[in-house]
């Protein structure tokens, strides 16, 4: 008479916490640098924090006095749309300069993608604040190499022509500099994804007769999307935060015509001394870009289950 096998109790895996052991110290240190200053905005926002309050050290609870004040500031609606304005447009910019830049890397020699990049690394390696005062030389009233260069072309007298008098030539101006600021990371990070295409792909396309522009509709965007995906996020968060080139260039001006979420956050605190109110704009700002890239990355994610 056989015997029957006693039922094998099934195991549960073992959920290890090891991996949680090694990301507690990354985690605990993004806690500190960037959860204590976020913390300390939100509780400064709620506080009258002005020039005394630096002084003395106490300070007012003020509740939502200070949000309340912003949303009913006249400014907050020229200012928003100027930011949103601007952030779409170096985005914009930035994505499809730098889809061409890749495109071209793939067509190029060895050597000659070898050099473009290195000079991308270069100019993406240059720090913010050293490149906008080298853009603030190059258009310069007087002796500006663009201003010399334009006069030369023939295109009039603009030797003494001031670029930041006019908040749309003023705006072009640091769209051309963020944008080239901009372009390496993307271009590069781009590149590596039309790398890993695989070329049966193209090859098969060829043979069906397919042009450039449906190939590239049909084959390079569908694989890219992830990747191009990851840069729009990054290039909205860079670019909505934009701080440096503006003020260097144009403090905001002319007339506030510059003026975004980032400037006037630090002309309310600062110029005016008037802590609380400028803790309160930069609290707004962090929530609609947090919503702004929440929305973006949920559409991202629902796009990539289609798949």
């Amino acid at each position: 008479m056989l015997l029957e096998k006693a039922p094998t109790r099934e195991r549960t895996p073992r959920v290890s916490l090891l991996p949680y052991g090694l990301l507690l110290p990354a985690a605990a240190l993004l806690g500190l640098v960037l959860g204590y200053p976020l913390v300390r905005l939100v509780v400064i926002s709620l506080q009258e924090y002005g020039l005394r309050s630096l002084f003395t050290g106490t300070t007012r609870f003020a509740g939502g006095d200070n949000y309340a004040a912003v949303l009913a500031d006249p400014q907050l609606l020229p200012v928003l749309g100027r930011s949103l304005g601007f952030c779409a447009a170096l985005v914009a910019g930035t994505l499809v300069i730098a889809s061409g830049v890749a495109l071209l890397l793939q067509r190029l020699g060895r050597r000659m993608r070898t050099a473009v990049t290195l000079s991308l690394i270069a100019a993406w390696a240059l720090p913010n604040v050293a490149s906008t005062l080298v853009w603030q030389w190059l258009f310069q009233p007087g002796y500006g190499v663009v201003n010399w260069l334009l006069t030369r072309l023939g295109f009039g007298d603009l030797t003494q022509h001031d670029w930041t008098t006019s908040p749309a030539s003023a705006f072009t101006l640091v769209w051309l500099l963020v944008v080239w600021q901009s372009v390496p990371f993307a271009a590069l990070t781009l590149h590596a994804g039309l790398s890993q295409i695989p070329r049966s792909y193209y090859e098969a396309a060829a043979l069906d007769g397919a042009g450039p522009w449906r190939v590239h509709r049909t084959i390079t965007v569908p694989f890219l999307q992830p990747i191009l995906g990851l840069v729009t996020i990054l290039s909205v968060i860079w670019d909505f935060t934009v701080f440096n080139q503006i003020w260097i260039l144009t403090q905001g001006g002319p007339g506030g015509g510059t003026t975004t979420l980032g400037i006037w956050t630090f002309t309310r605190a600062f110029s005016r001394n008037d802590f609380g109110q400028g803790a309160a704009i930069a609290v707004v700002s962090v929530a609609l870009l947090a919503g702004l890239t929440a929305v973006y990355v949920r559409r991202l994610v629902r796009s990539g289950e289609d798949l």
